[in-house]
């Protein structure tokens, strides 16, 4: 009989050997990341730390504190940089935004890693449920990565991660309960009110969100943390919380919001204020059609946002220089190589609404084409947008039970020629012979005296 002593035994020393084996494996992905920072020799090496910088700092909202990446430029000649997109709602253009961004940073000879948040889109309000967020995840990964290579970025020099790898862990479990005893509801609240949808009553998950973002640079092991004006309140808490627990601050970098179509935030949950990458020429026609633009309003044009964020950058990284032709029927058409210039001919009615439009949807569309083709020829993309996205179940539409009436006559009567009626329900519909005239005397239209 198996002493079940000795099992035990045997139990504790494979965990032993295992929490070694773990310990050793981490050593070594350290090690080895060390190994290649040394080594590393990127687009930006023969950039000084001014022009670095520049161009890292370029079409920014906003930079916090900049001097910790001056710091690390200084040490270690580049900066390691992540940005983050929780896998909830298809993809939309309003994600070249950042990716024109990742571009510049790339040039800058930046190490830059892309977090696939598949637990935050599972924890904002249960946006991506938990059977599809694997298959979300995938697909955001072929998705991005056809849109980088549409506006000639080297994916070869970036890295996806996907969160559930180490957000699972146990460490980072640990790490996650302490920043939960040192941050109060209200703080947690505050930090995700522009990015955790905010509803009465909210699920526990809304504030654990913005805790987990802040942990994911000490995890990814990054100098920056890269993303929208919307996500201010919680790089704010992390550089708050993350030094509370022995982790080091970070700097914060963000890239502004472009309207959407119907002005307001571009929302994925919005199918009127965003263009899906795999919208055919048509839809895009007929979106941007409908899409908002004042006659001689610059603010919070999506459409004139989107060619100063997307339209301009992408042509000069694609064609090498910034350009944008809008084609006119009476007249020659406007060339414009800056935003400047085209903000001020919209305001003063040479750059109409009219004009606009159809050159942003030539641009636009001439832009997905090769991400549209790619999907097209991509049979497991394709599989996966049918896992990551299934189309709602039929709901079979009830027959509706006509309501005849109360007294409407039933089948067991039976109508005969001259009016009467026969079967069991007969007193309760006849008028007889004589009720019948009767009541047909009655039908007059003369006025009675």
């Amino acid at each position: 009989m198996a002493d079940p002593v000795a099992i035990q035994d045997e139990i504790a020393g494979i965990e032993k050997r295992i929490e070694e084996a773990q310990a050793q494996l981490k050593d070594a992905k350290i090690r080895l990341q060390k190994a290649q920072d040394a080594t590393f020799v990127g687009p930006g090496a023969n950039m000084s730390e001014e022009e670095k910088m520049a161009l890292i700092k370029v079409n920014l909202a906003e930079v916090l504190n900049p001097e910790i990446m001056d710091e690390v430029l200084k040490r270690q000649g580049f900066l390691k940089v992540y940005w983050g997109t929780a896998t909830t709602g298809r993809p939309h253009c309003g994600y070249f935004v950042p990716i024109l961004k990742l571009a510049q940073f790339l040039a800058a000879g930046c190490h830059v890693k892309i977090l696939l948040a598949d637990i935050h889109g599972f924890l904002d309000n249960l946006k991506a449920p938990i059977e599809l967020v694997k298959f979300r995840a995938e697909y955001y990964r072929y998705t991005i990565t056809a849109l980088l290579k549409t506006v000639n970025v080297p994916i070869d020099k970036l890295e996806f991660v996907l969160g559930s790898s180490y957000e699972l862990n146990s460490d980072y479990t640990m790490d996650l309960l302490r920043l939960a005893s040192i941050t109060t509801e209200a703080a947690a609240k505050k930090a995700g009110a522009e990015v955790v949808k905010q509803t009465e009553n909210a699920p526990l998950s809304g504030l654990i969100y913005p805790l987990m973002q802040a942990l994911d640079e000490q995890y990814l092991d990054v100098d920056v943390q890269f993303g929208g004006v919307d996500q201010r309140k919680i790089f704010a808490l992390a550089k708050d919380i993350l030094p509370k627990i022995g982790y080091k601050e970070r700097a914060h970098l963000m890239n502004p919001m472009v309207p959407g179509l119907q002005g307001g935030k571009m929302s994925s949950s919005d199918p009127d204020s965003k263009i899906d990458v795999l919208d055919d020429p048509d839809i895009v026609k007929r979106k941007l059609k409908k899409a908002h633009a004042a006659p001689k309003i610059v603010e919070d044009n999506g459409v004139l946002s989107f060619v100063e964020y997307v339209l301009l950058p992408a042509s000069h990284l694609i064609y090498g220089e910034p350009k944008f032709v809008v084609k006119r029927r009476d007249a020659e058409p406007l060339e414009y190589t800056d935003i400047a210039k085209m903000q001020e001919d919209y305001r003063n009615d040479i750059l109409t609404p009219q004009d606009l439009k159809p050159a942003v949807t030539e641009a636009l569309n001439q832009l997905l084409e090769p991400v549209q083709k790619e999907f097209q020829a991509n049979s497991a993309w394709k599989e996966i947008e049918q896992k990551a996205y299934p189309p709602p179940p039929a709901v079979k539409k009830e027959k509706k039970v006509k309501n005849k009436g109360t007294f409407h006559p039933k089948k067991n009567v039976e109508a005969k020629p001259d009016g009467h009626v026969e079967g069991e329900d007969k007193a309760t519909v006849d008028v007889g012979t004589a009720g019948g005239e009767k009541a047909i005397q009655n039908l007059s239209l003369e006025e009675k005296k």
